[in-house]
């Protein structure tokens, strides 16, 4: 028992636990929280439906990342006074959110709504930042756990206990100011933690803070495997959560309150136990056996909603498969942190860990459409089993990246690239040309939204070829790792 609880009791638990209710408890005031206020006082649902854009600050923080890795605030140092200026801003933030009407202040709630999510976003940044720089190798799996840990329970808060208090007691605005009071916590732990000791200079520059980093992470010998890894290694876990709530409801017939029940209370509970006990079985595991070990488990587990959708339905076997499935991704989440807190460099965490958290979420936010494509092809039965099937390429490229995590966590170094600089310099340009045409494709959407500018096709070509050059580039760079490994050997 000794051994299980030793995850609490190391020194930086407390601090991680404030700082992860303190990362998490924003998001649903700027979210779902902020829609049902808005719902309850008769907002159209155009308006509603506008506002989830506020979220977008959450995908693109990695844009001003770099700023928090070049610049120090005058206190605290370059980590702490980073999320001292954060903590203070959200605070002000949400007590200016609860002073507002939505039928009468829209557009300035609106407006505080973006704020809120900004300085959220950045204090995701920058506590990522920090956890990786204070956290030793060792320590990084129960630190990830210790944060999913506050992070939900911040989200149970101010989402569902939230909207109950608003509803029966205090009313939306003084349930704002109540959240807002309740990031003091964070605050104080801030104000309790210790700026990471021997900390690596800041770059020279802002530029330097851009380039840097990505010059950095692709000169590292198997950078491509390693990419490619962070946007699998979840996939089939994200295809399996992507439409449960409309399977459950749509495809077995429950009852929407059994379902919000089982599918989020006990889920929640499931994936807390989950990055608790993968925290603790990173203390005797390397990361290699770690990620190996939850991502065949994450695998396996969605065969519980296979199971589920060729069985007659009961409300203890929902139970029984949505605890799996999130016990089990609860347990590759905590190895799926600490492997970002691996690759990052210590002298620009905070960037590389904004972009390489961003690309994680590429397969979560994007398999949504194929899923429900997959669903009408092949029914639910063949989704969850082709769910099962998606979480093996991510093993696959796991195998592969064995020597590169193996060496790191030995070393605490990464090993330069010494193979086919040339081809791997075509290669990133490659990738740099085709992001570029994404770019310019997502620009000419902007423009033909927001005036009368809509050359024929020409969105859909710079897509088309944007996407199939950036894929390309990225297997090209993913074989020239697999034969630079096998030359190593």
């Amino acid at each position: 028992m000794n051994h299980y609880l030793r995850i609490f009791t190391q020194r930086n638990t407390a601090v991680l636990l404030l700082l992860g209710f303190a990362s998490g408890l924003p998001l649903a005031l700027t979210a779902g929280t902020l829609q049902a206020w808005m719902t309850v006082e008769n907002i159209d649902l155009k308006t509603i439906g506008f506002f989830s854009l506020v979220g977008q600050a959450y995908v693109f923080k990695f844009l001003w990342s770099p700023m928090m890795d070049r610049y120090t605030p005058p206190l605290l140092g370059r980590r702490r006074g980073w999320l001292l200026l954060t903590q203070l801003a959200l605070i002000a933030g949400i007590v200016a959110m609860g002073f507002m009407q939505p039928n009468r202040d829209l557009t300035l709630l609106a407006a505080l709504a973006v704020v809120v999510a900004f300085c959220s976003a950045s204090q995701d940044v920058v506590f990522d930042a920090w956890k990786t720089d204070v956290l030793p190798a060792e320590e990084r799996g129960n630190g990830a756990a210790i944060t999913v840990l506050g992070y939900r329970l911040a989200m149970l808060v101010s989402g569902g206990l939230a909207l109950w208090l608003a509803d029966r007691f205090l009313g939306w605005q003084a349930t704002y100011w109540l959240m807002a009071l309740l990031m003091v916590p964070g605050l104080i732990a801030t104000l309790l933690a210790r700026e990471p000791e021997n900390a690596v200079a800041a770059p020279r520059s802002l530029s330097h803070a851009v380039v840097l980093p990505l010059k950095d992470f692709f000169g590292r010998n198997n950078a491509w495997l390693l990419l490619t890894l962070i946007i699998l290694y979840k996939l089939g876990d994200a295809f399996a959560a992507s439409l449960t709530t409309t399977f459950l409801i749509r495809g077995l017939g429950f009852p929407p309150g059994d379902v919000g029940l089982v599918n989020k209370s006990l889920g929640l509970l499931a994936t807390i136990i989950g990055a608790l006990y993968g925290g603790v079985l990173m203390q005797r595991l390397s990361l290699f056996r770690a990620l190996m070990l939850f991502g065949i488990l994450q695998g396996i587990s969605n065969f519980a909603y296979w199971l589920l959708a060729i069985t007659p339905p009961h409300l203890w076997s929902m139970a029984s498969a949505v605890f799996i499935e999130n016990l089990c991704g609860g347990m590759g989440t905590a190895a799926f942190v600490a492997l970002l807190m691996t690759l990052c460099n210590k002298s620009f965490s905070a960037t590389q860990f904004a972009l390489l958290s961003a690309l994680s979420a590429v397969g979560r936010v994007y398999v949504g459409p194929a899923a429900g494509w997959l669903v009408e092809l092949w029914n639910w039965p063949g989704f969850y089993a082709f769910s099962v099937i998606a979480a093996i390429p991510g093993l696959l490229l796991l195998a592969a990246c064995r020597p590169a995590l193996e060496s790191v966590q030995k070393t605490g170094e990464f090993l330069p690239r010494t193979r086919w600089k040339a081809h791997y310099r075509l290669v990133t340009q490659g990738f740099g040309f085709g992001c570029l045409l994404l770019a310019i494709w997502l620009l000419s959407l902007a423009m033909s939204a927001t005036t009368s500018w809509q050359p024929p096709h020409l969105a859909d070509y710079l897509f088309s070829a944007g996407l199939s050059v950036t894929l390309l580039m990225v297997a090209a760079g993913v074989i020239l790792d697999i034969f630079a490994t096998r030359r190593d050997r």
